[in-house]
């Protein structure tokens, strides 16, 4: 029991109810992502992306469907009503393909939607519901506080992932240190906790996984650097790259039409 209530705790220091910080780093996370949207033409919304085989439709609309999924999941935080991330995994990979080939104006008024719901479901939780605990996709149990970081990872890594100017060096050092703190928090609620340290070379930001690790440095977001290294998958020799991504150091998550986030 203590144990549970520590790492509610450490859920909240993510992102209070008074705290404002997280939904103004995702506004403004959510108006790069559009701006990048606008530069695009209906033809190119088929291109590949960093995490094929998804197109960049599938990877705009799972950012969408993946942020209904939390408003779900705060809806159950909220009302007490167990409501499930989503109604099956066939259902999830069905509303993805379902709506990839959209239009690019289509696809933007979907990203701004979802985004002023999901605004809007953190902002009418009351304090009660911040320390319910509901169950992700993957049978995780989290509690509000920790969706919040989730959103704005989906929304950066998956910015990167278009392939389309937008790259880990884009993202702000603030919103770098929110993604870090989130993995850092997700890899500790893991049985096979890696025996890990790395710290920033420009920043205060550092972690230590577990003791007698090797230690990881580097930017927290200009490749190689920390956030750049913290996204990555597997690769054909078994150390975890995205593609085009060079030398990526941390098995910390996968990403992708096979990831575990959202």
């Amino acid at each position: 029991m203590q144990e549970q209530e520590q790492e509610i705790e450490a859920q909240r220091r993510l992102m209070k109810p008074t705290d404002t910080a997280g939904l103004a780093e995702i506004a403004e996370s959510t108006a790069r992502f559009v701006a990048t949207l606008t530069t695009l033409t209906d033809d190119r919304i088929g291109g590949p992306t960093l995490v094929p085989p998804w197109t960049r439709g599938h990877v705009i609309t799972h950012v969408a469907r993946a942020t209904d999924s939390l408003c779900r999941l705060l809806t159950w935080a909220r009302t007490g009503v167990e409501t499930p991330q989503y109604a099956s995994m066939e259902a999830r990979v069905a509303e993805i393909e379902a709506g990839a080939a959209r239009p690019v104006a289509a696809l933007i008024a979907d990203i701004t939607d979802t985004a002023d719901r999901f605004e809007e479901a953190v902002r009418s939780l009351p304090e009660a519901a911040w320390r319910t605990e509901v169950r992700m996709r993957t049978g995780e149990l989290r509690t509000p506080a920790s969706l919040v970081p989730t959103r704005l990872r989906e929304l950066e890594v998956h910015h990167a992932d278009l392939a389309v100017g937008y790259t880990f060096a884009d993202v702000p050092s603030a919103a770098a240190r929110w993604i870090i703190d989130d993995l850092v928090e997700a890899l500790h609620r893991r049985d096979d906790l890696p025996a890990l340290r790395f710290a920033a070379t420009d920043t205060p930001l550092s972690h230590e996984l577990a003791p007698g690790g090797p230690l990881i440095t580097g930017p927290p977001v200009r490749p190689p650097g920390l956030a750049h290294r913290t996204l990555t998958r597997h690769g054909p020799d078994g150390v975890r790259r995205r593609r085009g991504a060079p030398g990526a150091l941390l098995d910390l998550t996968t990403t992708g039409p096979d990831r575990n986030w959202t």
